[in-house]
């Protein structure tokens, strides 16, 4: 059995979906949290100098979606064949267009750049939105093939993340999503893992 240390800050973002991956796949992992101020000295002993990093039997691993493919297919959560596995990279990359849409305007320290962006990310996530509840309703009640896979769990591991950059509940108004979110939480071994992991430090 392979030893994993995941690398991140205290707050879920881009390290969650794949704490979430581990703990459905029942394996122990490090969950190595470090405070932004320590962030400076650990930086350069990362791979490109960014987290999450996930080590491997010691051998460290960075790009977060690399790291939740390669989890997904250890645990069976890769789609039954490559046309599914193809529909699953799609979701992902969509759900990561999102991230990045409501990021360009959370990360902006231009006040009035910033009120651009919003703007802007008030205008495109909904449409983004809308087809992914969409597609969710036409799949079974999950984003391919009616069944589980490491794009649901992406998508409800960035979940929290995606609404504190918004300040606000982005899948209020799209049902089909709230019930993917709650079906993925229900899972026995996520269910464990969100009830026993440490609270998102955002302002530490």
């Amino acid at each position: 059995m392979p030893t994993y240390k995941l690398t991140y800050f205290p707050i879920t973002a881009l390290g969650e979906p794949i704490r979430l991956l581990l703990s459905y796949g029942g394996v122990k992992f490090e969950d190595h949290r470090i405070k932004s101020k320590d962030w400076p000295q650990i930086k350069s002993e990362m791979p490109f100098g960014q987290v999450p990093v996930l080590e491997i039997d010691g051998k460290k691993i960075n790009q977060s979606v690399a790291i939740c493919r390669y989890l997904a297919k250890q645990f069976g959560l890769a789609g039954k064949n490559d046309r599914e596995a193809l529909e699953i990279d799609v979701a992902v990359d969509t759900i990561t267009d999102v991230r990045t849409k409501i990021g360009a305007f959370a990360y902006e320290t231009n006040e009035v750049v910033k009120a651009e962006k919003l703007k802007v990310a008030k205008e495109q996530v909904p449409y983004y939105l809308e087809r992914l509840d969409a597609q969710v309703k036409k799949n079974g009640g999950y984003f391919v093939g009616g069944a589980l896979t490491w794009a649901d769990i992406f998508f409800v591991g960035l979940l929290e993340y995606l609404n504190f950059m918004m300040d606000s509940d982005i899948i209020e108004n799209y049902e089909n999503l709230k019930q993917l979110n709650e079906k993925v939480l229900k899972v026995p071994a996520i269910k464990s893992w969100v009830e026993k992991a440490p609270k998102s430090e955002w302002k530490s």
